[in-house]
Order: structure tokens, then sequence, then C-alpha cells
């Protein structure tokens, strides 16, 4: 009789492990396993599509505010020796010539403003598109300033610009000025000197009746990058007032575009990686054209067929003992 019981009880304990075994095995089934590690798991394909580098910028309504002209060419920069007006002119004022290869290229500041300073030293060796001359346009404008985020994506020519006035008109189209980079402090030359007086016949010099002589203008202070421009004259303006500013710099047509977060880099050259049938992933060098934040245009290094991994590859970082003396 204990025999058999101890026979059961053996055949119920051994069940009992087979039952808790599969039930451990099926469990285990269950579990989603780990993919290998380096397996991709999101990717994308290049589209094409319309794309416009489009940025908005945070701006207020200002009085005679100040805006850079750049130098059209490489060459040496002169500038017209005379002693800047203070009143506005009506039409554009030559102000500079930068000399290439002994051929002249005219400065100007545009109508409506007023010289406001020299950026450079006369007879200086400028590059294409360096600010030499700071104006001050007259009346009401809008200035928006522009943090180093957005410099690259704005750096360029300005295509269009349309500006809403918080609580007040808008949009409407409003006309940039000069450049967008920052601009050191500006210098006004000073007067020539007067000639001498005229000797009498004792050779001591005539008196000549006293004159309040003009005020000379001041130079223009250092601005940080911003954007000015000025609203159609229909726009009623109120100082300080806060405006939205949408700016278009540039338009593409039909190109090929990847997700930023697919693309190492944001200007010129950039980095992506390709994945390949058997999910490894092979880095490539690409050529970057216009982003609206959100896809960057391809511009060279794809053909359009490629899987491409999301997030994109990780730059090098620099090597802390680079740079740093022996």
């Amino acid at each position: 009789m204990n025999r058999r019981r101890l026979a059961r009880s053996g055949v119920v304990m051994s069940a009992l492990v087979l039952l808790a075994g599969c039930s451990s095995g099926e469990e285990t089934a269950q579990t989603p396993g780990l993919e290998e590690r380096g397996t991709v798991q999101t990717t994308v394909k290049p589209t094409k599509q319309d794309l416009s580098n489009q940025i908005s910028l945070a701006g207020k309504v200002a009085i005679n505010p100040v805006f850079g002209i750049v130098s059209p060419v490489d060459g040496e920069v002169r500038y017209v020796q005379r002693q800047p007006s203070t009143k506005a002119s009506t039409e554009k004022v030559w102000v500079a010539t930068v000399w290439q290869d002994g051929h002249p290229n005219e400065v100007t500041i545009p109508a409506n403003s007023t010289m406001a300073g020299r950026l450079m030293e006369d007879r200086s060796t400028v590059t294409e598109g360096m600010p030499i001359v700071s104006a001050r346009h007259a009346g009401y404008a809008i200035v928006a300033d522009i943090d180093s985020e957005q410099a690259y994506r704005i750096s360029g020519a300005v295509k269009s610009v349309s500006a809403q006035i918080k609580n007040g008109p808008g949009p409407f189209k409003c006309k940039a000025r000069g450049t967008i980079a920052a601009l050191p402090a500006g210098s006004i030359p000073e007067p020539p000197p007067s000639p001498d007086p005229t000797s009498g016949p004792s050779g001591a010099p005539v008196p000549k009746p006293e004159a309040e002589a003009p005020a000379a203008p001041e130079g223009s202070e250092a601005t940080g990058m911003q954007l000015v421009c000025t609203a159609p004259k229909n726009v009623k303006l109120i100082n300080g007032a806060a405006v939205t500013l949408d700016v278009i710099t540039d338009k593409a047509t039909d190109v090929l575009v990847l997700p930023v977060e697919a693309v190492a880099g944001t200007q010129g050259k950039g980095k992506v990686d390709v994945v390949g049938p058997d999910q490894t992933r092979t880095t490539v060098d690409v050529v970057l054209g216009l982003t609206d934040g959100k896809v960057v245009q391809i511009k060279k290094g794809l053909t359009g067929d490629e899987t491409i991994a999301i997030p994109g590859p990780n730059l090098p970082t620099a090597d802390p003992a680079q740079g740093q003396p022996g």
C-alpha cells in the first residue's frame, strides 16, 4: 500500500516538473527577442518635392536703423573723399569703389538713407560679400535679430520678406535692406582742413565773421546679425510694435530630399548611412542644398533609389589633445 502511494507521488511530481518545464518554455517563446547589435530599425527612401528655404523671425518697428552694404567683388576699397550728408537723398549715393584688376566697381547706398560710417580703412583689401559701409535708413523700418542657429539658413540673398504686425497691418511685402552680417563700429572721416586765411597788408590774417560749424555726423555703433526691411508707404508703423517676418531666401523645384534626422550636417557637405540588403551601413558623402528645417535637399551623392538609415551617422568628436600645445 505504501509502495503504491510512493509510486503515485513520484508520477505526480514528474508531471508537475514536466508541466513547469513546458510552461517556462512557452513563456520564453512569447518574450520577443532583441535584435542583434547594429541592426537598423528605421529607414527612409529619398523623395522629390518642391522646397523653399523659409524661416520665421521676430522683429519690431524701429526708427533710423543701421544696415550694412557689402563689397560686390574681391579687391581694394577706396572711399569717396567727401563729408557725408546728414540729410537723406532721394536717389542712391556713390560712397566707395572697389578696384579689381584695374576695373572699378561702384558701391552705393540706397535712396532715403545716409552714410553712417566706413567699416574698413581706406585702400583695404576686401572680399566679395564683406560689409564695408554702414548706412542709416531715414524713418521707420522693421528690424529682426538673427541668432547663430538661423544665420546659415538666411545667409544667402533674401528672395522675399513678408511682415505681419501684431494686432496691426499685414501681411505685406517688406523690402530687405543691405546684409544680415554683424557690423563693426563705423567711422566717419574727419573733414578736410580749411584753407589758410587770406593775409592782410601787414601779414596778419583777415578776421572772418564767426559762423556756427555744422554738426558732423557720428559713426555707427556695432550691431549683431539682423535683418532690416522697409514697409510700403501706405502701411502705418508705430515705433516698437512687434512684427513677425516670414523670410524666403531660395526656392527649388522637384529636388531630392531626406529628413534632416537622416543627415549629418546641414550646410554644404554632409553624410548619410546607406543600408544594404544585409542591413549593413555604408556612410556616404553627400552635397546638401536648401532646407526648411524638416527636410534637406540632396544635390549630389545619391540617386534616389537608396535606403537610408535614421538617425544619420555620428560625426567624429574632436580629439581633445589636438590644438593644445605639446
